[in-house]
């Protein structure tokens, strides 16, 4: 086990884990992790039955970019009719697999020579008018900058802030004490 990744993941990707949100993401050093792919198969082996599965969207020279997703609830946020229509409009595939939209990501990923192409919003659970906000407004003149830039519904983003909050100091407090992740959601 990697107590940095334990730690990172904790962090970074409670929300998912937990099952608040589809999908979190989390760039790994590589120096951190040696063993990085060894370790991404055993937290697939562990908790795959649990609905959580983490996949290497890509790979840089000296990091990792790790999706850290549940299978059903990203497939129902994607099959979501606005947010297919948006994914359609930037290029991914529609009525086929979540692995053949993930394939996309990945290969825009690759394309993108600096930050994220936008649409990863709408994997991470991001609202799709925030999405849309977002590339309307350049990213200024937001209504609430927390976990993603708010266009729409600040009230409704500052709640669903505050339980992201929650569940991540609740994690980190857990894996700060010894336990590892697999120990907590393979038993969940």
């Amino acid at each position: 086990m990697c107590r940095h990744l334990e730690e990172g993941l904790a962090f970074h990707c409670a929300p998912a884990l937990a099952g608040i949100k589809p999908a979190n993401l989390i760039s790994c050093a590589k120096a951190d992790c040696p063993n990085f792919a060894a370790l991404v198969e055993e937290y697939n082996q562990a908790l795959n039955s649990r609905d959580i599965y983490f996949q290497v969207l890509s790979q840089l020279e000296r990091s990792y970019l790790l999706l850290v997703y549940r299978r059903r609830q990203l497939s129902a946020q994607l099959e979501r009719p606005e947010i297919a229509q948006l994914l359609s409009e930037a290029g991914y595939p529609t009525g086929c697999p979540l692995a053949a939209q993930l394939e996309r990501l990945g290969r825009r990923l690759a394309e993108q020579k600096e930050g994220f192409p936008h649409e990863i919003g709408l994997f991470l659970g991001y609202p799709p008018e925030d999405v849309t906000g977002f590339l309307r407004h350049g990213g200024k003149n937001c209504l609430l900058c927390g976990h993603w830039k708010v266009y729409a519904h600040p009230e409704q983003a500052r709640e669903l802030f505050r339980r992201y909050d929650k569940c991540r100091d609740a994690l980190c407090r857990r894996v700060a004490l010894g336990m590892s992740i697999s120990q907590l959601f393979q038993a969940a």
